[in-house]
Formats: C-alpha cells, structure tokens, sequence
C-alpha cells in the first residue's frame, strides 16, 4: 500500500511539474545583437516553431501584452528562474532527433562549462528520443549565466515532450561550439578539471563515490562545497 501511494505521489509530482511548465515564467532573453530584454518566458511552447529544425520559446513584456515567438537563431540565451540556457547546434558527432539547433542548460559555468539536456539527441545512427527538456530537480547554475540552486521543475523545451527514450544528457566544453558528451570513459577526467578548484570534491571523483549514474549528487555536493568554502 505504502508503494502505491510513493508512486501516485511521484506521478501527480511529473504531472504538476509538466503543467507549470508550460506556464510563463519571469525570465530575460539575450538577442544575437547582444539587446537583454525582461519580461515573461514560456519555454514549452505547444504552437508550431517559427523556423523548422530549431527550438523556439514564447515571450512578452507582461500579462497585458501580446506574446511573440524567438527562435534559437534569434538569441544567444535565456534565463526563466535561476535556471540559464544558451543556444547550441548538435555536436559534429551527433544528430539531434527534434531540432539541431536548440537550448542546453548551463549546469556549471566555469572555463569549462557543463551543460545539460533532456530527450531528443542521439548519436549519429543511433535512437533519440522525442522533444528536448530537463530532468526535474537539478537548477543549479555557478555564476555568469546565473547562480544558486533551483528545486523541482522540469522544463521541456522546444515543445518536446516526454517520451520513452528520453534520457538526461551532459555535454562540456569552453564554449558550446566546442562542446563534447560526457561518457562513463572520460567522466573522471572531465569532472576532476571542471570541479578542480575543490580538492574535497575531486577525491570523491576518484574515489568512484560519485559516476555519471548519479551525477546529479555529484553537482549538489560540489555546490554545497563551494558556498560553504565562500562562507
């Protein structure tokens, strides 16, 4: 009985976090001239895209306005909360199955950053999922973009939704031109230069105490470190 009722709890969790998902969020757009604009962000759009093969949101200054649509070729990223995205083509490597350009996370915005989606991407001749969002419950960005930790909402973007094959996945890189996925092969190497600058955190990495598997343990322990490091 116990288990019947964590697994309703968990559904009715998804279901509520794909509902305000899709509600307007107080954000700012960075357009490619480099103009910042404030207001509200619908980021799961479920209109049609304005240009095929690219994520879109949905914008206006506030509820009295008329909202417009911007493509990723129109901006340079977003930020709705303290979540940040930026723009980003499909790796050279890989095939974006719903949009090859579109949104990624900033997860971690350092010289070498980590970014983050959800769904959607695959590797060239392989399986991808439907639509492009993020796994609920990781926020957590490190500066630059924005910063702190965000709880519970998942946000698709790009008008994906949630399918089957969807899984959550890392990529890093200076910049997302450069941009490469995160492997169980070069996970520890990866994120001992990413969380160098905290030794704590890097002999876990080593340790094997922290995996791709649950890298999102591994993200709210390097937080935690470092504002406690900051105190």
């Amino acid at each position: 009985m116990r288990s019947i009722l964590i697994i309703l709890f968990l559904m009715l969790t998804i279901i509520s976090a794909k509902s305000q998902s899709a509600k307007w969020q107080p954000g700012r757009f960075t357009d490619i001239k480099g103009n910042t604009e404030a207001g509200f962000i619908r980021v799961n759009p479920s209109a049609k895209g304005p240009i095929k093969g690219e994520g879109f949101i949905e914008f206006r200054e506030n509820d009295k306005t008329n909202p417009f649509k911007l493509s990723a070729s129109d901006l340079k990223s977003f930020v709705t909360g303290r979540d940040s995205f930026v723009v980003a083509h499909a790796p050279g490597n890989e095939a974006w199955t719903k949009n090859e350009f579109d949104f990624v996370k900033v997860v971690i915005n350092d010289e070498i950053k980590l970014y983050m989606s959800r769904g959607g991407k695959g590797r060239k001749g392989g399986i991808g999922g439907s639509g492009i969002g993020f796994e609920p419950g990781i926020g957590i960005g490190t500066g630059g973009y924005g910063s702190g930790v965000s709880g519970g909402l998942s946000i698709p973007i790009g008008g994906g939704g949630y399918g089957g094959n969807e899984k959550t996945i890392y990529y890093y890189g200076a910049n997302t031109a450069e941009m490469k996925r995160l492997t169980n092969e070069n996970f520890e190497d990866v994120m001992t230069d990413i969380m160098g600058d905290e030794p704590e955190v890097v002999e876990k990495i080593h340790a094997k105490v922290y995996m791709l598997a649950n890298i999102d343990r591994l993200i709210n322990y390097f937080n935690q470190v470092k504002a406690a490091r900051k105190n």
